[in-house]
């Protein structure tokens, strides 16, 4: 009976599970991308290294192949995709489907074996965002569908979840300028379609007053959308974050792309003015139907870090942090202080232009209360009195008229009768008195 071998001097339970987890998630990677993607805060590779050999040792995983640079690629065989199953799938994380081991029956060459430049580059990515903290290696995923209306299926590259980083949700593609601007233009484009589709539960009423007008969908609350069936809150206006990292190409072609995905592409991640009453007053844009585009590259991240300011925002100069990037600091946070402080001075542009109208009693020179503003100008302003006197004038003339008209009545008023003193009190004097 084969005896089990046993564990290297510096492999270690947890790093084991960690590389099985990552090789589960990206399928192939190199000992420096595994590094970053699970210790990122030791020094070197070599415990990565030792921890891989280990598992090789258990027939978990195997180099598949030998890069240029020397840089061994790494996967999982049978047994340690089995082993990462188990480790991912009851945490509900898709894995990576297995890299079989064949062989061509003539040479005896390994078929198959190949980690072309994109699918490291996507890898790569995942490990310099992971190594500046955004991101656990769990909170990973890659080739993620989002099926359209049409029934085409835009694949994000890569999909990173980092909320303690202050990035909820974004999704990434990752391009070595292997695709025309045009075809990124496109995926903006599948992006933003996907944003504004409806779950199929979706109320029938909705659903109808969508087909008939599509415009319509922006008065629907992204709560109520497809997207939010499948992503959490962004945590900011718009639709899910889209980030274009290049990798392996030029400044210039940057650049140029980049002004391509900024012109063609307005449609879907430029702002818009906010329709307001105040609208001289509001110079705050309004993101909520925009695509939040950033742009960068691997070479940058490599360099300076993903949590560095090498990340830039369509529509705006200059490069920022991440989650800079992302804010919208002339959002929604400054269309509600700019429309309250409109909504203030028209209100004080109002008060005062009723104070400067309100009427001034001809006899005191007292200005009119609300009140007897209101008395003189209603449709029952006949029963005011005088027009041009104020309240407390208007009750002095009353309490006038009043007193006039009750010393009139007094006079004509007649004289009451005399009263017969001789009579008892309470005995009515008879219609004819007895002689004496």
């Amino acid at each position: 009976m084969a005896t089990r071998p046993k564990h290297r001097k510096n492999s270690t339970g947890p790093r084991r599970r960690e590389l099985l987890q990552a090789l589960g998630i990206f399928q192939r990677a190199t000992p420096d991308q595994l590094w970053k993607l699970t210790r990122p805060d030791n020094q070197h590779d070599k415990l990565t290294r030792d921890n891989l050999l280990d598992l090789q040792d258990h027939h978990l995983v195997r180099i598949e192949l030998v890069r240029e640079d020397q840089r061994q690629v790494w996967v999982l065989t049978k047994r340690g995709h089995g082993e990462a199953k188990r480790l991912l799938e009851p945490k509900g994380i898709r894995v990576s489907a297995l890299r079989e081991e064949k062989y061509d029956p003539v040479t005896g060459k390994l078929l198959g074996a190949s980690y072309d430049d994109h699918a490291a580059a996507v890898t790569s990515t995942a490990a310099e965002l992971h190594r500046a903290g955004i991101g656990h290696r769990l909170g990973f995923a890659t080739e993620i569908p989002h099926r359209l209306a049409d029934g085409y299926v835009q694949r994000a590259d890569l999909v990173v979840r980092a909320p303690t980083a202050g990035v909820p949700v974004m999704l990434l593609e990752i391009d070595r300028r292997t695709e025309d601007a045009h075809d990124l233009v496109a995926k903006l484009r599948r992006y933003w379609e996907w944003g504004r589709l409806l779950p199929k539960d979706a109320a029938k009423r909705t659903v109808d007053l969508v087909r008939s007008r599509p415009a319509a969908i922006e008065d629907v609350d992204h709560e109520q959308r497809l997207w939010r069936r499948v992503y959490p809150p962004t945590g900011r206006e718009g639709l899910v974050p889209l980030a274009f990292v290049f990798a392996d190409t030029t400044e210039a072609k940057v650049t140029n792309t980049v002004a391509m995905l900024e012109d063609a592409g307005r449609r879907y991640w430029a702002p818009r003015r906010y329709e307001s009453y105040y609208r001289e007053a509001i110079t705050a844009k309004d993101y909520s139907q925009a695509v939040p585009v950033v742009v960068t590259t691997l070479e940058q991240l490599t360099e300076h870090g993903a949590d560095a300011a090498v990340w830039r925002r369509l529509g705006r100069d200059g490069e920022q942090t991440l989650t800079d990037a992302l804010d919208n600091p002339d959002g929604d946070a400054l269309y509600r202080r700019q429309y309250a402080r409109a909504e203030a001075e028209d209100e004080r542009r109002r008060a005062a232009e009723r104070a400067a109208r309100r009427p001034v009693c001809k006899r005191c020179g007292q200005k009119f209360t609300d009140q007897r503003w209101e008395e003189t100008t209603a449709r029952t302003a006949w029963k005011a009195g005088d027009l041009s006197v104020c309240g407390p004038c208007r009750a002095d003339d009353v309490a006038r008229k009043e007193a006039a008209e009750a010393a009139r009545l007094q006079a004509a008023t007649p004289p009451e009768p005399e009263h017969d003193h001789d009579q008892k009190p309470g005995k009515l004097r008879g219609l004819f008195r007895r002689r004496g």
